[in-house]
This record gives C-alpha cells, structure tokens and sequence, in this order.
C-alpha cells in the first residue's frame, strides 16, 4: 500500500515541539505507523514529490499567513491545485486548508470577526450528511481551534459543510476527493491548552480572558474521526485504483 504524503508547512509552538512536528500529531491522530508516512518540509524549500505515488496528502498547520504569498507557499498551492486536478485525495488543515481553498480559487484573509481560540461547537451543515468524512455525525461537534486567517469565500464548486459562530467555512468539500477543515483535528486537549496559554497576552490585547478558554477545552474525538475517515477512504481509493 503506497504511503501519506504530509506535507509540513510550519513548526508547533516553542513550548510544544517536544511531542514532535505537526505531521508527527496528524500521523499519530490518524492511527498511522510511521513507515506509512512521508513528511516534507515545504516550508524549507524541501522539493515536492509526485502526488501520484501516495494514497493520499495531508497539509500541515502553520504560523505563516496565506496572504503573505511566500514563494514556498505558492509553489505548494501550485502543486496542489495540480494534485486536486488530477484526483488525488488532499486533506488540509488550518493553513491546509486555507492553502488549498487559496489553490482551488477560493479567499483567504483575516477574519474580520477576529481570532478564533478553544474547544468551539461547530455545526454540520445540510451537505455534510451525505459527504463521506462527516454523514452519521451530530449536527454538531466539538473541535480545537486557533487561527486569525480564515476562508472568506470558498472554491468555485466547493460545498461548505461546517461552520462555527465565528467562522463560516469550518470544512469544505472540493471534487470527490479534496477536503479542508479549519479545525485541528490532531490536537489533544494539553495541546490546545498549551496554545491558548501561548496566546495569553495576544488575547488578553484582543479583550478575551485565556483562563476562560483553558476551562472550556474539552475533548473532541469526533473532530478526529473526520481526520481517520479520511485515512480509510484514501486507502479503499487506493486498494480500488480510483483515481477520479
């Protein structure tokens, strides 16, 4: 069975990195052995591999903004507007996701509601109960979050099928093979305390109480189901040759 491709767009936070890289959460959350994956550094310049040899791509979190428009950044929204294209499974998070909505067509800036930190309800919308990462879940679930960046518009052709109070596009469905959630559904709960914790002084500025946040995080097991479901339809996609 071909291996994921992760592909890793930033680092954790400073007081994280001792539980490993971002694509070493995601590889762990998703029930993957370390032989099944393939990280690449593509925040480093790494070269990018062909899409064609994985079962599927994963795209990492980051602390870059979509909108800054690095060189790195674009090569890699380049090469997976091609991988989208040509029907390979992709699945982004955070700045994944943001980086392929931006691929695919679709806005990325600011949110003009602000920054969205914590364990947040988000709500399925109609679309979602018939995808095949989301159908059968509550209508609505808990997932970790922390970004200032958002979806503003989604793809030409996507279906949202999530949305939070203060963000719109909390999942998307691209194609038959393309998601994006903003959501981080690698994030244990010492994780997203850590980052709130992280983030004291910026929310404490921004008029948010951290100690609030740190009280509402909670697990969010059905947010990593999206994640594992993922992981199995990439593999039957792949055990069939279904490609498109």
């Amino acid at each position: 069975m071909n291996p994921f491709l992760i592909l890793e767009t930033g680092t954790p936070i400073p007081s994280l990195r001792r539980h490993g890289s971002f694509g070493h959460w995601i590889r762990v959350a998703a029930g993957l052995h370390g032989r099944q994956v393939r990280q690449v550094w593509v925040a480093d310049g790494e070269p990018l591999p062909d899409a064609g040899d994985y079962a599927g791509v994963l795209v990492t979190g980051s602390g870059a903004m979509v909108t800054e428009r690095a060189d790195w950044s674009e090569r890699c929204a380049d090469w997976l507007r091609a991988a989208a294209e040509a029907g390979r499974p992709l699945f982004g998070i955070c700045y994944g996701h943001q980086l392929i909505a931006h691929a695919l067509g679709g806005t990325v800036d600011y949110n003009p509601r602000g920054r969205e930190m914590g364990t947040v309800p988000v709500k399925l919308r109609e679309p979602a109960g018939q995808d095949p990462l989301f159908a059968g879940l509550p209508t609505q679930i808990s997932a970790q979050t922390t970004h200032l960046q958002t979806v503003l518009a989604p793809p030409p052709k996507a279906q949202v099928l999530a949305h939070s109070e203060r963000d719109d596009c909390q999942a998307f469905r691209w194609g038959e093979a393309v998601w994006g959630v903003q959501f981080h559904p690698e994030f244990s709960t010492g994780m997203m305390r850590g980052y709130i914790q992280a983030r004291s002084d910026a929310l404490a500025k921004e008029g948010t109480c951290h100690r609030g946040l740190l009280g509402a995080v909670k697990p969010a097991p059905r947010a990593r189901q999206v994640l594992r479901r993922f992981i199995h339809l990439a593999h039957r996609r792949a055990r069939s040759g279904d490609k498109a």
